[in-house]
């Protein structure tokens, strides 16, 4: 299949990582009870698996394999070694497949009325930095790749499914045929991405250093070795303060606190942020800050992204003609000095949220700021449904947390999982934006210290545009 890769200690030099999807109604088939055949694939692979868990309104989970790109294992009575992930990948289509057959999911081939095939479709996420050499050159390579199989093959950037948002420029591969030309077509799709990985493809997989993760059923191997997979010791320098800051309408706090603070308390224990309210001292009415932020890497799952999303309804207030329209506007607040990796060149990042997203996404700046912000901090403005604005929030966070790690290219990391939404909101319809002097901020909880805003560029110049 692929050429093997070695470093001079025998151990791959790049990672594999596929995102096979997975039918709702079919990952029973691959889990079993009590997760007894996904443990069965992992010992018998030595590869790792993830099990995302279904989002509302999707029908597909995604299933992450990933191991070493060491070729150390045959399928079948393949000559070739293959690497671990790779041995996985089709042990979970194999299963998915056969099930599909045995209960006639598929469908009948209606073009020939000889046919008694049964057609079958197999779907992965890929990124669009690693679906090029599956498309090649004007199209060339996945033409032969359809002419030598048989089997219908697309790429799909547009209308994606939900579990697609896990990164923004994921695109969409779907293989339709039967069973054995799909199967000969994955095997020449998967040989292709194993020999031309990702840039990114590690950060595909959250940290290892738990058995069970929320948003997915994590199957690890025994840990025999250290490598990339493995959790190893990390730089701690390696680590950053990433935190974001809502506007909260005043008679919103108390559904951010809860009862007793239980809320908050909870939101802080589950997430591992650390999370602030600041309440000015001069006017009970006006709106607070909600300041969330953690100390962590990159590759990991955000505390920070997690707690957010889970406030974002109860900092938000309702939009609409009346109070039972489902639409929320989020208000968050900004360094100037990084909001153009919201905006990017000629406005095209803040265009491609908006269409990825279907949300209104607007960067106030100035005067149209309202005045519990700093003098160096800009506004984003988030307007939309719920499901519209959580996925709208988790993009310009994840932005915004590439820009603090200084990733190339502004790398949007997005979760693999969205926390469940209330839809009993406890939002305001209070109008926002407005003037008034700037004052002191006193806490309801732990007084604004110096750590916010410690990344701001006070001197940053300021432009005079609305996006």
């Amino acid at each position: 299949m692929a050429y093997s890769r070695h470093d001079n200690n025998g151990v791959g030099v790049e990672d594999t990582v596929y995102r096979y999807l997975c039918p709702v109604r079919k990952a029973g088939s691959i889990i079993g009870k009590g997760g007894e055949i996904a443990k069965q694939i992992r010992f018998e692979t030595k590869a790792n698996m993830r099990i995302n868990e279904a989002l509302t309104g999707c029908d597909e989970r995604v299933v992450v394999i990933y191991s070493t790109s060491e070729e150390t294992n045959r399928i079948e009575d393949d000559v070739d070694f293959v690497c671990p992930a790779f041995d996985a990948l089709f042990k979970v289509h194999d299963m998915i497949v056969a099930e599909e057959v045995e209960n006639g999911d598929g469908y009948y081939d209606d073009d020939d009325e000889y046919s008694e095939k049964q057609i079958v479709t197999v779907r992965m996420l890929v990124p669009s930095d690693q679906i090029g050499c599956l498309i090649g050159k004007g199209g060339h390579v996945i033409q032969n790749l359809r002419n030598e199989t048989n089997a219908q093959i697309r790429v799909i950037n547009e209308n994606l499914p939900l579990c697609a948002l896990a990164l923004s420029h994921d695109e969409l591969l779907q293989i339709i045929g039967d069973p054995s030309a799909v199967r000969e077509a994955l095997f020449q799709v998967a040989s292709l991405l194993y020999d031309n990985p990702s840039r990114f493809q590690n950060y595909f997989v959250s940290s290892l250093s738990s058995m069970h993760q929320s948003g997915g059923l994590l199957m690890t191997p025994a840990l025999t070795r250290s490598h990339k997979n493995y959790p190893a010791p990390r730089d701690v320098a390696d680590a950053r303060e990433f935190s974001i800051c809502f506007i909260c309408p005043a008679e919103n706090v108390g559904g951010v606190i809860g009862k007793g603070g239980c809320f908050i308390k909870q939101i802080r224990q589950e997430s591992g942020a650390t999370i602030k309210v600041n309440t000015p001292e001069t006017d009970e009415d006006d709106d607070s800050i909600i300041f969330i932020s953690s100390k962590e890497f990159f590759e990991d799952q955000s505390p920070t992204v997690n707690a957010a999303l889970r406030l974002q309804t109860r900092c938000s207030e309702r939009v609409g003609k009346d109070s039972s329209d489902s639409a929320i506007s989020t208000c968050v607040l900004v360094p100037n000095s990084q909001v153009g990796c919201l905006i990017g060149k000629g406005g095209a990042l803040i265009s491609e949220m908006r269409s990825v997203t279907k949300a209104n996404i607007r960067i106030y700046q100035n005067e149209d700021v309202p005045s519990i912000a700093r003098e160096d901090e800009e506004m984003v403005q988030i307007t939309g449904s719920l499901n519209a604005a959580a996925k709208a929030l988790t993009q310009v966070m994840l932005r915004l947390r590439a820009n603090v790690f200084n990733m190339d290219r502004g790398l949007v990391l997005l979760p693999t999982f969205f926390p469940y939404i209330s839809q009993t909101t406890e939002t305001s319809s209070k109008p926002k934006h407005r003037k008034g002097e700037n004052h002191p901020h006193g806490s309801m909880d732990i007084a604004r210290n110096e750590d916010y805003g410690s990344q701001r560029n006070l001197n940053a110049p300021r432009r005079n545009r609305v996006y």
